[in-house]
């Protein structure tokens, strides 16, 4: 989809992208849904960390929020060129950035894998620049590693999920699979948008495929 001439179905030079600036953007002190708990570091000792692009990052955040073990999450930009962009300037399709949420979590009570299936199985990663009716590069399907372990369970799972999407008559994944250079949190009214005390009845067009991913959904049945 071309935009004042630029095409958002494509991924913008380094060289064409905006220069962004130098102050990062201010981050709410807790979450709107679990109050007592911050979005931003420094967390409780022993918690990690996933980077996910599922598409429009308001119903990916609620998905990861309403599952098990998952302790906070924030929406934000990763897997662009310009510093500390904007909504708009990633809407624009000129920073490279795509939309992703952040997820902490307690690997006492969900397994990475178990994180990794409610990511694979959340959305249908087949799209391109696209998820939905939601169209350009921010859209896109993506998971940023922070280590050489996550690596190796994203590229496992993509596999087992790539056999069960042709079992079923899907195409080939297209999920871009890459270190976490910068994680740049979105603007204050972006975080939580679809809780009760912001947005509850607020658009969303998350929707997976339908089919199981075949990795352990692993939890306990300690209360969050």
């Amino acid at each position: 989809m071309a935009l004042f001439g630029f095409d958002k179905s494509s991924m913008v030079d380094r060289s064409r992208s905006l220069p962004g600036r130098e102050d990062r953007m201010p981050v709410p002190a807790a979450h709107a849904v679990f109050t007592d708990r911050p979005i931003a570091p420094p967390f409780p000792e022993g918690l990690e960390t996933a980077v996910f692009g599922l598409g429009c990052f308001w119903g990916a955040e609620r998905l990861f929020w309403q599952t098990p073990g998952v302790y906070t999450t924030a929406v934000g930009y990763a897997g662009g060129h310009t510093p500390n962009p904007t909504y708009e300037e990633v809407c624009s399709g000129r920073t490279a950035h795509t939309e992703v949420v952040l997820v902490v979590f307690d690997p006492a009570r969900i397994t990475y894998d178990g994180v990794l299936k409610v990511f694979w199985e959340g959305h249908d990663p087949t799209q391109g620049m696209r998820q939905g009716n939601d169209l350009g590069t921010q859209y896109r399907s993506a998971a940023y590693y922070t280590s050489e372990e996550q690596r190796a369970a994203i590229e496992a799972s993509r596999t087992a999920y790539q056999q069960a999407l042709t079992r079923d008559g899907h195409g080939e994944i297209t999920t871009e699979i890459a270190q976490l250079r910068d994680f740049y949190y979105a603007e204050d009214y972006h975080q939580q948008y679809l809780s009760d005390a912001k947005n509850p009845n607020g658009y969303c067009g998350l929707g997976g495929t339908g089919v199981s991913c075949p990795v352990g959904l692993s939890t306990t049945s300690a209360d969050d």
